[in-house]
Protein backbone atom coordinates (compact mmCIF):
# COMPACT_ATOMS: atom_id res chain seq x y z
CA UNK A 1 0.00 0.00 0.00
CA UNK A 2 1.31 3.42 -0.91
CA UNK A 3 0.20 7.01 -0.20
CA UNK A 4 -2.87 5.77 1.72
CA UNK A 5 -4.37 4.24 -1.39
CA UNK A 6 -6.90 1.43 -1.09
CA UNK A 7 -5.41 -2.01 -1.68
CA UNK A 8 -7.59 -3.73 -4.29
CA UNK A 9 -7.12 -7.47 -4.58
CA UNK A 10 -7.64 -8.33 -8.24
CA UNK A 11 -8.68 -12.00 -8.17
CA UNK A 12 -8.59 -13.75 -11.54
CA UNK A 13 -8.00 -17.00 -13.44
CA UNK A 14 -9.84 -19.83 -11.72
CA UNK A 15 -10.63 -23.49 -12.21
CA UNK A 16 -13.51 -23.11 -14.65
CA UNK A 17 -13.53 -23.49 -18.43
CA UNK A 18 -13.61 -19.68 -18.59
CA UNK A 19 -10.09 -19.28 -17.14
CA UNK A 20 -8.61 -17.60 -20.22
CA UNK A 21 -11.50 -15.14 -20.50
CA UNK A 22 -10.89 -14.12 -16.89
CA UNK A 23 -7.24 -13.37 -17.68
CA UNK A 24 -8.26 -11.03 -20.49
CA UNK A 25 -10.76 -9.21 -18.29
CA UNK A 26 -8.29 -8.88 -15.42
CA UNK A 27 -5.52 -7.49 -17.65
CA UNK A 28 -7.83 -4.74 -18.84
CA UNK A 29 -9.01 -3.88 -15.32
CA UNK A 30 -5.45 -3.73 -14.01
CA UNK A 31 -4.39 -1.40 -16.81
CA UNK A 32 -7.40 0.90 -16.32
CA UNK A 33 -7.44 1.04 -12.50
CA UNK A 34 -7.33 4.56 -11.06
CA UNK A 35 -3.95 4.30 -9.35
CA UNK A 36 -4.39 7.69 -7.67
CA UNK A 37 -6.98 6.00 -5.42
CA UNK A 38 -6.24 2.29 -5.66
CA UNK A 39 -3.19 0.06 -5.37
CA UNK A 40 -3.55 -3.25 -7.27
CA UNK A 41 -2.70 -6.49 -5.46
CA UNK A 42 -2.71 -9.25 -8.06
CA UNK A 43 -3.85 -12.74 -7.04
CA UNK A 44 -4.08 -15.31 -9.82
CA UNK A 45 -5.83 -18.66 -9.43
CA UNK A 46 -4.48 -21.58 -11.45
CA UNK A 47 -6.67 -24.15 -13.19
CA UNK A 48 -5.72 -26.48 -10.31
CA UNK A 49 -7.05 -23.98 -7.74
CA UNK A 50 -3.78 -22.62 -6.31
CA UNK A 51 -3.76 -18.93 -5.36
CA UNK A 52 -0.61 -17.16 -6.56
CA UNK A 53 0.78 -13.78 -5.61
CA UNK A 54 3.67 -11.89 -7.14
CA UNK A 55 4.98 -8.74 -5.45
CA UNK A 56 6.41 -7.63 -8.81
CA UNK A 57 2.87 -7.72 -10.28
CA UNK A 58 3.93 -9.98 -13.13
CA UNK A 59 1.26 -12.64 -12.70
CA UNK A 60 -0.24 -12.21 -16.16
CA UNK A 61 2.27 -13.12 -18.85
CA UNK A 62 2.03 -12.63 -22.60
CA UNK A 63 0.52 -10.13 -24.96
CA UNK A 64 -2.72 -10.02 -26.92
CA UNK A 65 -4.48 -13.37 -26.92
CA UNK A 66 -1.49 -15.27 -25.48
CA UNK A 67 -2.05 -14.76 -21.77
CA UNK A 68 -1.13 -17.18 -18.99
CA UNK A 69 -0.36 -17.20 -15.27
CA UNK A 70 3.18 -17.01 -13.96
CA UNK A 71 3.18 -20.34 -12.12
CA UNK A 72 6.55 -19.53 -10.49
CA UNK A 73 4.83 -16.99 -8.24
CA UNK A 74 4.34 -17.69 -4.52
CA UNK A 75 1.30 -19.62 -3.35
CA UNK A 76 -0.85 -17.72 -0.86
CA UNK A 77 -4.05 -18.23 1.12
CA UNK A 78 -6.75 -15.93 2.45
CA UNK A 79 -7.15 -16.17 6.23
CA UNK A 80 -10.71 -16.44 7.64
CA UNK A 81 -11.94 -13.41 9.63
CA UNK A 82 -8.69 -11.59 8.87
CA UNK A 83 -10.19 -8.56 7.19
CA UNK A 84 -8.33 -9.27 3.98
CA UNK A 85 -5.00 -10.51 5.31
CA UNK A 86 -3.28 -13.04 3.05
CA UNK A 87 -0.22 -15.11 3.87
CA UNK A 88 2.34 -17.29 2.12
CA UNK A 89 1.55 -21.00 2.20
CA UNK A 90 5.21 -22.11 2.27
CA UNK A 91 6.29 -20.27 5.43
CA UNK A 92 3.09 -18.80 6.89
CA UNK A 93 4.44 -15.25 6.76
CA UNK A 94 2.08 -12.39 6.09
CA UNK A 95 1.85 -11.12 2.54
CA UNK A 96 0.00 -8.02 1.35
CA UNK A 97 -3.30 -7.07 3.01
CA UNK A 98 -6.23 -6.31 0.72
CA UNK A 99 -8.87 -3.73 1.68
CA UNK A 100 -11.35 -4.87 -0.97
CA UNK A 101 -11.40 -7.66 -3.57
CA UNK A 102 -12.49 -7.41 -7.19
CA UNK A 103 -13.19 -11.01 -8.24
CA UNK A 104 -12.92 -11.15 -12.02
CA UNK A 105 -13.77 -14.83 -12.18
CA UNK A 106 -16.20 -16.37 -14.65
CA UNK A 107 -18.07 -19.63 -14.22
CA UNK A 108 -18.07 -22.23 -11.42
CA UNK A 109 -15.89 -21.65 -8.34
CA UNK A 110 -15.74 -17.95 -9.10
CA UNK A 111 -19.10 -16.60 -10.18
CA UNK A 112 -21.34 -19.11 -8.40
CA UNK A 113 -21.10 -17.90 -4.79
CA UNK A 114 -18.20 -20.12 -3.70
CA UNK A 115 -15.57 -17.37 -3.86
CA UNK A 116 -18.04 -14.83 -2.48
CA UNK A 117 -18.61 -17.07 0.55
CA UNK A 118 -14.87 -17.33 1.14
CA UNK A 119 -14.51 -13.56 0.97
CA UNK A 120 -17.33 -13.16 3.49
CA UNK A 121 -15.61 -15.60 5.84
CA UNK A 122 -12.46 -13.53 5.50
CA UNK A 123 -14.52 -10.44 6.39
CA UNK A 124 -13.27 -8.46 3.41
CA UNK A 125 -15.39 -6.25 1.11
CA UNK A 126 -15.76 -7.42 -2.47
CA UNK A 127 -17.16 -6.21 -5.76
CA UNK A 128 -20.33 -7.68 -7.22
CA UNK A 129 -23.15 -9.93 -6.09
CA UNK A 130 -23.25 -11.57 -2.67
CA UNK A 131 -23.42 -15.34 -2.18
CA UNK A 132 -27.14 -15.76 -2.91
CA UNK A 133 -27.30 -13.61 -6.02
CA UNK A 134 -24.16 -15.22 -7.40
CA UNK A 135 -25.45 -18.75 -6.82
CA UNK A 136 -28.92 -18.32 -8.34
CA UNK A 137 -27.54 -16.25 -11.21
CA UNK A 138 -25.09 -19.01 -12.12
CA UNK A 139 -27.61 -21.86 -12.20
CA UNK A 140 -29.76 -21.36 -15.31
CA UNK A 141 -32.44 -23.72 -14.00
CA UNK A 142 -32.81 -22.10 -10.55
CA UNK A 143 -32.59 -18.64 -12.11
CA UNK A 144 -35.42 -19.36 -14.55
CA UNK A 145 -37.61 -20.87 -11.83
CA UNK A 146 -37.25 -17.74 -9.68
CA UNK A 147 -37.91 -15.43 -12.62
CA UNK A 148 -40.96 -17.46 -13.63
CA UNK A 149 -42.37 -17.41 -10.09
CA UNK A 150 -41.84 -13.63 -9.96
CA UNK A 151 -43.91 -13.22 -13.11
CA UNK A 152 -41.03 -12.24 -15.37
CA UNK A 153 -41.30 -13.51 -18.96
CA UNK A 154 -38.99 -16.39 -19.95
CA UNK A 155 -38.87 -18.94 -22.75
CA UNK A 156 -39.89 -22.59 -22.36
CA UNK A 157 -37.24 -24.98 -21.08
CA UNK A 158 -36.65 -28.20 -19.21
CA UNK A 159 -33.87 -29.10 -16.78
CA UNK A 160 -32.18 -32.50 -16.92
CA UNK A 161 -29.76 -34.15 -14.49
CA UNK A 162 -27.14 -36.67 -15.55
CA UNK A 163 -28.78 -39.57 -13.69
CA UNK A 164 -32.20 -38.97 -15.24
CA UNK A 165 -33.61 -40.59 -18.36
CA UNK A 166 -32.89 -38.42 -21.35
CA UNK A 167 -35.94 -37.24 -23.27
CA UNK A 168 -35.97 -38.43 -26.86
CA UNK A 169 -35.58 -36.07 -29.78
CA UNK A 170 -39.22 -36.65 -30.62
CA UNK A 171 -40.29 -35.75 -27.07
CA UNK A 172 -38.24 -32.53 -27.15
CA UNK A 173 -39.66 -31.71 -30.56
CA UNK A 174 -43.19 -31.97 -29.14
CA UNK A 175 -42.50 -30.10 -25.89
CA UNK A 176 -40.10 -27.36 -26.99
CA UNK A 177 -39.95 -27.47 -30.77
CA UNK A 178 -36.96 -27.77 -33.08
CA UNK A 179 -34.37 -26.30 -33.22
CA UNK A 180 -33.58 -26.24 -29.51
CA UNK A 181 -30.56 -25.20 -27.46
CA UNK A 182 -28.70 -27.43 -25.02
CA UNK A 183 -26.59 -25.78 -22.30
CA UNK A 184 -24.70 -26.70 -19.11
CA UNK A 185 -26.74 -25.27 -16.24
CA UNK A 186 -23.72 -23.69 -14.52
CA UNK A 187 -21.40 -22.20 -17.10
CA UNK A 188 -21.13 -19.05 -19.19
CA UNK A 189 -19.39 -17.48 -22.19
CA UNK A 190 -21.29 -19.93 -24.45
CA UNK A 191 -19.03 -22.79 -23.32
CA UNK A 192 -20.65 -26.17 -23.94
CA UNK A 193 -23.70 -24.68 -25.67
CA UNK A 194 -25.03 -26.17 -28.89
CA UNK A 195 -27.98 -25.66 -31.17
CA UNK A 196 -29.69 -28.89 -32.23
CA UNK A 197 -31.62 -29.14 -35.49
CA UNK A 198 -31.35 -32.90 -35.93
CA UNK A 199 -31.44 -35.98 -33.71
CA UNK A 200 -27.69 -36.54 -34.11
CA UNK A 201 -26.97 -32.91 -33.16
CA UNK A 202 -29.29 -33.24 -30.18
CA UNK A 203 -27.56 -36.35 -28.84
CA UNK A 204 -24.09 -34.84 -29.34
CA UNK A 205 -25.23 -31.63 -27.62
CA UNK A 206 -26.42 -33.58 -24.59
CA UNK A 207 -23.08 -35.41 -24.34
CA UNK A 208 -21.07 -32.18 -24.57
CA UNK A 209 -23.20 -30.30 -22.05
CA UNK A 210 -22.98 -33.17 -19.55
CA UNK A 211 -19.19 -33.14 -19.96
CA UNK A 212 -19.24 -29.72 -18.24
CA UNK A 213 -22.05 -30.10 -15.70
CA UNK A 214 -24.22 -32.68 -13.95
CA UNK A 215 -27.30 -30.60 -14.76
CA UNK A 216 -28.20 -29.11 -18.11
CA UNK A 217 -31.05 -27.08 -19.57
CA UNK A 218 -32.76 -27.64 -22.89
CA UNK A 219 -34.38 -24.46 -24.16
CA UNK A 220 -36.81 -23.63 -26.91
CA UNK A 221 -35.53 -21.61 -29.87
CA UNK A 222 -36.72 -18.02 -29.58
CA UNK A 223 -36.90 -16.29 -32.94
CA UNK A 224 -35.91 -12.85 -31.80
CA UNK A 225 -33.22 -10.21 -31.46
CA UNK A 226 -30.65 -10.49 -28.64
CA UNK A 227 -30.68 -7.36 -26.49
CA UNK A 228 -28.34 -6.80 -23.53
CA UNK A 229 -28.58 -4.30 -20.68
CA UNK A 230 -25.99 -3.50 -18.01
CA UNK A 231 -27.05 -2.93 -14.39
CA UNK A 232 -25.07 -0.98 -11.78
CA UNK A 233 -25.87 -0.35 -8.11
CA UNK A 234 -26.89 -1.88 -4.79
CA UNK A 235 -30.27 -0.92 -3.30
CA UNK A 236 -31.14 1.45 -6.15
CA UNK A 237 -29.69 -0.12 -9.33
CA UNK A 238 -29.62 1.74 -12.62
CA UNK A 239 -29.80 0.38 -16.15
CA UNK A 240 -27.59 1.35 -19.08
CA UNK A 241 -28.79 1.96 -22.59
CA UNK A 242 -29.51 -1.44 -24.17
CA UNK A 243 -27.28 -2.88 -26.88
CA UNK A 244 -27.91 -5.49 -29.54
CA UNK A 245 -25.81 -8.47 -30.62
CA UNK A 246 -26.33 -9.86 -34.11
CA UNK A 247 -24.19 -12.62 -35.55
CA UNK A 248 -23.44 -14.48 -38.75
CA UNK A 249 -23.49 -17.98 -37.19
CA UNK A 250 -26.71 -19.70 -36.13
CA UNK A 251 -26.12 -18.56 -32.54
CA UNK A 252 -23.71 -16.42 -30.52
CA UNK A 253 -21.14 -19.16 -29.89
CA UNK A 254 -17.87 -19.08 -27.96
CA UNK A 255 -16.01 -18.81 -31.28
CA UNK A 256 -18.14 -15.87 -32.40
CA UNK A 257 -17.62 -14.10 -29.05
CA UNK A 258 -13.89 -14.54 -28.61
CA UNK A 259 -12.18 -15.94 -31.70
CA UNK A 260 -13.88 -14.40 -34.74
CA UNK A 261 -14.10 -10.62 -34.66
CA UNK A 262 -16.19 -10.73 -37.85
CA UNK A 263 -18.63 -13.30 -36.44
CA UNK A 264 -20.90 -10.71 -34.82
CA UNK A 265 -22.01 -7.09 -34.85
CA UNK A 266 -22.78 -4.85 -31.89
CA UNK A 267 -25.20 -1.94 -32.03
CA UNK A 268 -25.05 0.40 -29.04
CA UNK A 269 -27.58 1.73 -28.44
CA UNK A 270 -29.84 -0.98 -29.82
CA UNK A 271 -32.00 0.14 -32.73
CA UNK A 272 -35.31 -0.22 -30.94
CA UNK A 273 -38.08 2.20 -30.01
CA UNK A 274 -38.03 4.42 -26.92
CA UNK A 275 -40.87 2.35 -25.47
CA UNK A 276 -38.90 -0.87 -26.00
CA UNK A 277 -35.77 0.68 -24.45
CA UNK A 278 -37.76 1.58 -21.33
CA UNK A 279 -39.31 -1.89 -21.15
CA UNK A 280 -35.94 -3.62 -21.52
CA UNK A 281 -34.44 -1.43 -18.79
CA UNK A 282 -37.37 -2.03 -16.44
CA UNK A 283 -37.25 -5.81 -16.95
CA UNK A 284 -33.47 -5.85 -16.54
CA UNK A 285 -33.61 -3.94 -13.24
CA UNK A 286 -36.42 -6.14 -11.96
CA UNK A 287 -34.50 -9.28 -12.94
CA UNK A 288 -31.47 -7.96 -11.03
CA UNK A 289 -33.57 -7.30 -7.94
CA UNK A 290 -35.63 -10.50 -8.04
CA UNK A 291 -32.43 -12.57 -8.20
CA UNK A 292 -31.02 -10.69 -5.15
CA UNK A 293 -28.11 -9.21 -7.11
CA UNK A 294 -25.87 -6.32 -6.09
CA UNK A 295 -23.01 -4.34 -7.57
CA UNK A 296 -23.24 -5.21 -11.23
CA UNK A 297 -24.66 -7.66 -13.72
CA UNK A 298 -25.61 -7.88 -17.38
CA UNK A 299 -29.13 -9.00 -18.25
CA UNK A 300 -29.70 -10.58 -21.66
CA UNK A 301 -33.18 -10.65 -23.19
CA UNK A 302 -34.85 -11.63 -26.45
CA UNK A 303 -37.05 -9.22 -28.38
CA UNK A 304 -39.41 -11.35 -30.45
CA UNK A 305 -40.92 -10.43 -33.80
CA UNK A 306 -44.23 -9.97 -31.99
CA UNK A 307 -42.63 -7.38 -29.69
CA UNK A 308 -42.46 -9.58 -26.57
CA UNK A 309 -39.43 -9.33 -24.29
CA UNK A 310 -38.23 -12.60 -22.74
CA UNK A 311 -35.43 -12.81 -20.16
CA UNK A 312 -32.70 -15.16 -21.37
CA UNK A 313 -30.20 -14.96 -18.50
CA UNK A 314 -28.22 -12.81 -16.10
CA UNK A 315 -24.42 -12.65 -15.93
CA UNK A 316 -23.29 -11.66 -12.45
CA UNK A 317 -19.64 -11.23 -13.47
CA UNK A 318 -19.88 -10.38 -17.16
CA UNK A 319 -16.86 -10.13 -19.42
CA UNK A 320 -14.91 -7.03 -18.41
CA UNK A 321 -12.42 -6.27 -21.16
CA UNK A 322 -12.59 -2.78 -22.64
CA UNK A 323 -14.47 -4.19 -25.63
CA UNK A 324 -16.86 -6.36 -23.60
CA UNK A 325 -20.54 -5.47 -23.68
CA UNK A 326 -20.87 -4.45 -20.04
CA UNK A 327 -18.25 -1.65 -20.12
CA UNK A 328 -19.28 -0.61 -23.64
CA UNK A 329 -22.92 -0.25 -22.60
CA UNK A 330 -21.93 1.99 -19.69
CA UNK A 331 -19.55 3.99 -21.86
CA UNK A 332 -22.49 4.70 -24.19
CA UNK A 333 -24.45 5.71 -21.08
CA UNK A 334 -21.80 8.22 -20.02
CA UNK A 335 -19.65 6.18 -17.58
CA UNK A 336 -16.07 5.63 -18.76
CA UNK A 337 -14.20 2.37 -18.08
CA UNK A 338 -11.91 3.65 -15.31
CA UNK A 339 -14.78 5.44 -13.56
CA UNK A 340 -16.92 2.30 -13.85
CA UNK A 341 -14.26 0.24 -12.08
CA UNK A 342 -14.00 2.86 -9.33
CA UNK A 343 -17.78 2.92 -8.83
CA UNK A 344 -17.90 -0.87 -8.54
CA UNK A 345 -15.17 -0.87 -5.89
CA UNK A 346 -16.98 1.87 -3.96
CA UNK A 347 -20.25 -0.10 -4.11
CA UNK A 348 -18.52 -3.20 -2.70
CA UNK A 349 -17.04 -1.22 0.20
CA UNK A 350 -20.35 0.55 0.91
CA UNK A 351 -22.27 -2.75 1.10
CA UNK A 352 -19.68 -4.25 3.46
CA UNK A 353 -19.93 -1.27 5.78
CA UNK A 354 -23.73 -1.58 5.94
CA UNK A 355 -23.61 -5.33 6.59
CA UNK A 356 -20.92 -4.89 9.25
CA UNK A 357 -23.22 -2.53 11.10
CA UNK A 358 -25.98 -5.13 11.50
CA UNK A 359 -26.53 -6.88 14.81
CA UNK A 360 -25.44 -10.54 14.89
CA UNK A 361 -27.00 -11.51 18.23
CA UNK A 362 -30.03 -10.73 20.38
Amino acid sequence: MANNRINVGILFGGKSAEHEISLRSAKNVIEALDTSRFYPVLIGITKQGKWLYDEASELILGEGENLSLNIDSSEVALVPNSGGQIHYVANGKWAEKVDVVFPILHGPMGEDGATQGLLKLANVPFVGCDVLGSAVGMDKDVMKRILRDAGLPIGKYIALRSHEVRPTFAEISTELGIPCFVKPANLGSSVGINRADTEDEYNRALDEAFAFDRKIVIEEFVDGREIECAILGNEEPKASVPGEISFSANFYSYEAKYLDDKGYRIDIPAKITEEQIKEVQDIAVRTFQVLECEGFSRVDVFLTKEGRILVNEINTIPGFTKISMYPKLWEASGVLYTDLISQLIDLGIARHEKVSGLRTSI
